[in-house]
């Protein structure tokens, strides 16, 4: 254990043995060391031990969390877990930025694809493999042409880079209403893990902000932006199509893209120095599945002169992270841009027929192989996590694309059961904004980790998880206890529920300083078990 004492020395105090004799005969009457001034220092100096020991007896027990540095002897941090006075990314002019969306929109509302109205099949059983996968589309010769001839003008104009848009690094989150909750989890565990990246946390608009979070999350160096600021939303039909739009108009050259529920375990800021990203200034992950998009796609953007299996049997992408140089991949976040523009009607179903993965996540490797730009889609398996003592999988990790040995585990995509304290333990929690009440995993019995949370278990299979050398669930809970109790989300019952749980299962404790106590200060801080 490591004590808080060597932080907080006592002065060196140099007592005068006058000062506490008995013997007044030897003390003249004119010296101010009689007997009542030296019962008065007593007293004043039992006082000031006393406090010292309320202080430091209490707080000398904390074993503080590894990245949490205190402020003050009164209270626990008041920023998430890692504190590092980083500076948000600044308010800024909208403007060129909305003009810029306007010269594009004007060129794909001019080069529509043809038909404009393609339905995915749902598609019942298995996925299908390499001799079962045709067109299911239905896609006439004559229609695949002209959006062919569509894409093609596209490409011809697409705009330079602007060269005064856009400058440094950073990390795009995409949250509002309910995802903001796992983005609350999600963002502390980017603090806690040591990433120092400026943030920008977007929503669609106003109505999508909790009051009074993205001045906390200023604190963390993390700005609020509204996709409402720069677009009318409402062209935009699918969700699946927001994720493009914040990366177009993010301040950020380069960026690393998370999603609401994608959660850090391992410090992501690294990437940016790693030889992989200089050489590629593009990284995707790869999902679960292999291609299953129609024969027309390599026609229809360029890769054949005809209906082709070319892409069958190559990995799928998922865009639960995904790293972009704007710089040097300007043209394709573009083109990945006209492909989501067109998404719900005609490209993702295009790209996918309707399999599992429809959506926007293949737009970014579909619209860098269409230029012929060079990219590096990490081959490392995906590692599924599974519930404790059962063989559900809740989670899928993805791992350091810069360690070409062995599986570095880096992201935590929480993409069945999502983290957050209202999820989780909230019983009979409010309704956020305008999203629905709901039961949570603690009220939910058929929820997969009902049992877990009222019995006091891990939700994380431990032996699976050590077999890759992680253990992020502690870690993560402490977040949620952030949340929980000391943020703006903050509920008390929920608080009560989630150390409640963390005492039970991993032996946390919960305390406060009894000298901040006497000041008025109740802030509780975590002992780690």
């Amino acid at each position: 254990m490591h004590s808080r004492r060597s932080s907080h020395q006592l002065p060196d105090i140099k007592v005068d043995p006058r000062m506490y004799t008995h013997d007044n005969a030897n003390t003249p009457p004119h010296s101010p060391f009689n007997r009542s001034t030296s019962r008065r220092h007593l007293a004043v100096f039992a006082i000031f031990a006393f406090l010292v020991f309320c202080t430091f007896g209490s707080t000398n027990r904390i074993i503080p969390y590894t990245s949490w540095t205190p402020t003050s002897f009164f209270a626990c941090p008041s920023a998430l877990l890692k504190p590092h006075a980083i500076v948000p990314p600044p308010p800024r002019d909208n403007a060129p930025f909305s003009r810029a969306w306007g010269n594009l929109r004007s060129l794909f509302d001019s080069h529509p694809p043809k038909p404009n109205d393609l339905v995915a099949p749902k598609h019942p059983g298995n996925f299908p493999f390499k001799d079962g996968l045709r067109d299911m589309l239905n896609i006439s010769s004559h229609e695949a042409h002209a959006s062919r001839i569509e894409h093609m003008s596209v490409v011809r104009h697409l705009p330079p880079y602007p060269e005064d848009h856009y400058a440094g690094k950073g990390i795009i989150m995409l949250a509002g209403g309910k995802y903001s909750e796992f983005a609350a989890t999600s963002l502390g565990m980017l603090r806690a893990v040591g990433s120092t990246l400026p943030v920008e946390v977007w929503m669609k608009d106003k109505s999508e902000e909790l009051d009074g979070w993205c001045a906390e999350l200023a604190r963390d160096g993390m700005s609020c932006r509204r996709l409402q600021d720069y677009m009318e939303v409402s062209v935009l039909q699918n969700a699946y199509q927001w994720k493009v739009f914040v990366m177009l108009f993010s301040s950020f050259e380069e960026f690393i893209f998370l999603d609401a529920d994608d959660m850090p375990i391992r410090n992501p800021d690294v990437i940016f120095d790693s030889e992989i990203y200089r050489k590629y200034g593009a990284i995707l992950w790869p999902d679960y599945w292999k291609h299953s998009g129609s024969p027309w796609l390599p026609y229809v953007i360029g890769l054949s002169d005809d209906q082709s299996h070319m892409l069958e049997g190559t990995q799928t992408a998922e865009s639960g992270q995904v790293v972009w140089d704007k710089r040097r991949h300007w043209k394709s976040l573009c083109l990945a841009t006209y492909y989501n523009y067109y998404g719900p009607k005609y490209y993702f179903s295009l790209q996918n027929q309707g399999w599992a993965g429809w959506g926007d996540k293949d737009t970014f490797p579909t619209a860098m192989k269409a230029l012929d730009e060079s990219f590096f889609q990490v081959s490392r398996d995906i590692i599924t996590v599974f519930v404790e003592g059962s063989a559900l999988g809740i989670a899928m990790v993805q791992a350091d694309p810069a360690n070409e040995t062995h599986t570095m585990p880096m992201f935590l995509h929480s993409n069945i059961v999502k983290w957050s304290m209202r999820e989780f333990l909230c019983v009979g929690c409010p309704a956020v904004n305008s999203h629905n009440n709901y039961h949570t995993h603690l009220e939910n019995k058929d929820s997969p980790i009902n049992k877990h949370l009222l019995e006091g278990k891990r939700i994380f299979a431990t032996n699976q998880l050590a077999e890759h050398g992680m253990d992020p669930e502690p870690l993560i809970w402490k977040v949620m206890e952030y949340t929980a109790c000391r943020s703006v989300w903050a509920n008390s019952q929920a608080c009560k529920q989630t150390r409640d749980h963390m005492s039970r299962t991993f032996g946390f404790k919960f305390t406060s300083s009894r000298f901040a106590s006497l000041f008025g200060y109740n802030n509780v801080c975590v002992v780690d078990p």
